[in-house]
């Protein structure tokens, strides 16, 4: 269920009783008591240097607090608080609050209320995105953002449930909300609601009533409601044999958070007794997001100016394997899978979690990227986190309003720690730093990929949810109707979705919705049996010790260990050695193509390398230096790297298209001296570097053959984004890169007769077999032109023009030209991906075939 908070904890409405009326202040006696308030615990001076998570404090708790602190004259982020749990430390913080005149909240902008209604307000940045979602024309559309329940209960009464349900629509003006698609929501006077449906099947045998009742199941739970006329809400009840009432309860998540969904249940059971039994609620939703909208203005544009510093380096979402492309697959269907923690194994868990210093959320949540991990063979990708973004202290009865006050923040996973100790204080120390930057949402930063990148836009559709603050079905609701006897929620445009609720017996269910149809049979079954293994290991593993290897299926094992074990000798070669010895023989054949019908020879594309090499040399380059080559795609690029290698050094490809900022963060790291430059962007002396244009270094005076170097010399260096989202370098060196393009030439009987589309940019590591493994088979590379790297009708043109044989990209990119082929095939060869950049020259980690025939012209 997506709209659901993480690290709830004891700021849950329920919860936060005694903190609701304390002013964090600014004197050490008032903010230990408030801490002593959210943790439930008395705390005096000798725990002010203890670690508070190892006491029991949530995320959520604490963010509150870094807001009251804030509204009280001081500018404490969420973050200072995380960076030290302590109290001496907060104390430190408090010390220009305490000098500082208290901050006025900004008053309140009135909202007009008439019969109890609002005037149409706006969609917050979530309900937009569910709004939009779940569209027919959306992938992964066509489905709503709801919660389905069943209840059996015995002796329920139609009429009784019936007029509890109206009161509760009349209570709670977000069930009588319609929506529109100028992006506004407007509450009616009245609801729509046709009433309590019966259907009675106590009559049937129970084989037919069984068969009735799951045919009743499927359509209900995966019913769209009409939220543009008003319908977010539905109770219905079914009469089953043996005196069973199952009453099915349907909410669509634009109007109810999870939270609410307590809200809903807690005093449905109530009104089912009394219809008058609960105080009028004056506060509403309306009047909350104007406010917030007014009083977080401060804060968004600071978590703004956040995001879009990381934008160029955050990833994806997990490449998991996939049986078909999501925007092929149709109305979703969602299918739980779960598994449940006793109330004694939870509390082994939170002790062990306290003691580390960490959250329990984010302990089960590297668990579950670690599986995520495992399967989608990445360390670093974007988990989606919703979050409970209700602000307790706006208004006495905010913990009563129901409404979708959910946020959402992309947390950065990093799985490159040995411990999962390590794993969990890396999470840890992400997912708090993303979480106080959550006033500009994971909405507004999914946008900002669309618009950075409209062709390939990176998603983060896995979502992890933590409620731990209580458990989802109140006990009034629980005593009356009963538990869940069966439950799914559902979200557009999300593949797997993991939920973590506390039972009413203290113990932890952890479930996983996810759209079946999406993955190949049996991976998640597969990956949910792995998550309940190492979830299970955390009660007894040793937490500091080396990570535990999560083992795949095994007939998965037997096949990635029967294609990995073929042993090949190794040659010796550098990666650019059979280029240089065989170009005099392959005179006059193409190496390189472009355009209509340009193309450079193998003889005369070895001749400009060798000046290139002759003119780096005369500049004081050699083995062990880095050179960096910034060049849109094209014949002068690829005479620079290889000038650059046949020179002794390493090439360190910069995109063209790279930010100032981050070329000189690149340059730096990389420790390069020299840019060979042939984008004409880069002034004469760049960050203390020398520029030589590629042009002019081709009609220097060339070496006679390349210099010699070895095998274990760096070869090249590609910059990805760290985990902190500054640029990170990866040196690959001769003897690994030769290896794995050799090794892809043979399995592939790569010739001289194949020619690829070199679509890959330079600096990513695709490009590495495109180029050496076609100059080194005597083949060619077919160039794309920068105006054409997104456009699949020019690459379709190309690959006919110039009879390309291979095709070597990501799988998204194939089905790009597929389409553009409108479904004709002609591409003789397809090499995948994970052949010739992983490095092991063997199975494909997103479950596609290592070798498939196409036809794509």
């Amino acid at each position: 269920m997506s709209s659901e908070p993480v690290d709830h904890g004891a700021g849950s409405p329920a919860a936060t009783d005694a903190t609701d009326a304390t002013d964090a202040g600014t004197s050490r006696e008032e903010l230990r008591r408030v801490v002593s308030d959210l943790l439930g615990i008395e705390l005096t001076t000798t725990d002010d240097d203890s670690n508070l998570f190892e006491l029991g404090l949530q995320s959520l708790e604490m963010m509150r607090l870094a807001n009251r602190l804030s509204r009280a004259g001081g500018e404490i982020t969420f973050s200072q608080l995380s960076d030290d749990p302590r109290l001496s430390a907060w104390f430190e913080l408090l010390v220009p609050v305490a000098e500082a005149e208290p901050a006025p909240r900004p008053p309140a902008p009135v909202v007009e209320h008439t019969d109890g209604t609002d005037r149409p307000f706006a969609l917050t940045a979530v309900q937009q995105a569910y709004l939009i979602g779940r569209d027919d024309d959306q992938p992964l559309g066509g489905v709503s953002c709801h919660a389905y329940l069943e209840f059996d209960a015995e002796g329920v009464e139609p009429h009784r449930l019936e007029r509890a349900v109206r009161a509760l629509i009349r209570r709670h003006p977000m069930l009588r909300v319609s929506f529109t698609d100028d992006a506004t929501q407007r509450v009616a006077a009245e609801s729509g609601w046709p009433g309590v449906g019966v259907e009675d099947l106590r009559h049937l045998p129970d084989a037919e009533a069984t068969a009735a009742a799951l045919a009743l199941r499927d359509r209900l739970s995966h019913r769209r409601l009409d939220v543009r006329r008003g319908e977010v809400v539905d109770v219905r009840m079914t009469r089953l044999p043996g005196g069973v009432d199952r009453i099915h309860l349907n909410v669509d998540l634009l109007a109810a958070d999870l939270a609410s969904i307590r809200v809903l249940l807690a005093d449905l059971a109530v009104l089912y007794d009394d219809p008058e039994g609960l105080d009028e609620i004056t506060y509403t939703f309306g009047r909350y997001v104007a406010e917030q909208d007014a009083i977080r203005g401060a804060a968004r544009e600071r978590a703004r100016a956040y995001w879009q510093e990381r934008l160029p380096s955050l990833p994806g979402g997990p490449k998991l394997p996939l049986a078909m492309d999501p925007e092929a697959l149709g109305v979703p269907t969602f299918v739980r899978r779960s598994c449940a923690l006793t109330a004694q194994e939870w509390r082994v868990i939170e002790r062990r979690a306290a003691e580390a210093g960490l959250t329990p959320s984010v302990v089960l949540a590297t668990a579950y990227a670690m599986v995520l991990g495992r399967w989608s063979g990445d360390e670093r990708f974007l988990l989606n986190l919703p979050l409970f973004d209700r602000d307790l202290d706006a208004h006495p009865q905010i913990g009563q309003v129901v409404a979708d006050f959910t946020g959402l923040v992309l947390v950065e996973v990093d799985l490159s720690g040995d411990s999962f100790a390590d794993r969990a204080r890396a999470m840890r120390k992400q997912m708090h730093e993303d979480i106080g930057n959550a006033a500009y949402s994971g909405v507004d930063v999914l946008r900002d990929f669309v618009r950075a990148d409209q062709d390939t836009p990176r998603t983060a559709p896995v979502v992890f949810a933590c409620d731990l603050s209580a458990p989802l079905v109140p006990d009034a609701f629980a005593d009356r109707f009963g538990e869940p006897a069966w439950m799914i929620s559902q979200t557009p445009q999300i593949w797997l979705d993991h939920q973590v609720y506390r039972t009413r017996d203290d113990g932890v269910l952890l479930v996983w919705d996810a759209v079946d149809a999406l993955f190949p049979d049996g991976v998640l079954d597969a990956m949910m049996a792995a998550y309940e293994q190492v979830v299970r290991g955390l009660l007894t593993d040793e937490w500091e010790a080396a990570a535990p290897r999560i083992a795949l299926p095994a007939a998965q094992e037997r096949q990635r260990a029967a294609v990995n074990a073929t042993v090949r000798p190794l040659t010796g070669n550098l990666l650019h050695t059979v280029f240089f010895e065989r170009a005099g023989e392959r005179a006059g054949r193409p190496a390189l193509l472009w355009g209509e019908r340009e193309a450079m020879a193998h003889d005369a594309l070895a001749r400009d390398a060798l000046a290139v090499a002759g003119a780096l040399v005369r500049r004081g380059v050699g083995r062990g230096s880095y050179v960096a080559v910034t060049a849109p795609k094209g014949a002068g690029q690829i005479a620079a790297v290889l000038g650059v290698l046949a020179a002794g050094a390493a090439y360190v490809p910069i995109g063209v298209d790279q930010p100032a900022e981050r070329r000189t963060r690149i340059l730096e790291l990389s420790g390069a001296r020299l840019v060979l430059d042939g984008s004409g962007l880069l002034e004469p002396s760049e960050a203390g570097v020398e520029v030589v244009a590629i042009d002019a270094a081709t009609r220097e005076r060339p070496l006679s053959a390349p210099v010699p170097a070895e095998p274990d010399d760096t070869a090249y260096v590609i910059f990805t984004s760290g985990s902190t989202g500054l640029p990170k370098g990866v040196e690959i060196s001769h003897r690994a890169a030769v290896n794995t393009v050799e090794d892809v030439n043979e399995r592939f009987g790569i010739g001289p007769e194949d020619r690829v589309l070199a679509v890959s940019a330079l600096d990513f590591d695709l490009s590495v077999w495109d180029v050496f493994g076609f100059l080194g088979a005597g083949g060619g590379a077919v160039l794309v032109p920068e105006s054409g790297r997104r456009d699949a009708a020019e690459w379709l043109a190309l690959c006919r023009r110039h009879a390309v044989t291979v095709w070597n990209t990501v799988p998204a990119l194939l089905d790009m030209v597929l389409t553009a082929a409108d479904g004709a095939p002609s591409l003789r060869r397809c090499a995948w991906p994970c052949c010739p950049a992983t490095g092991s020259g063997s199975t494909c980690p997103s479950g596609w075939p290592a070798r498939r025939t196409a036809d794509v012209g």
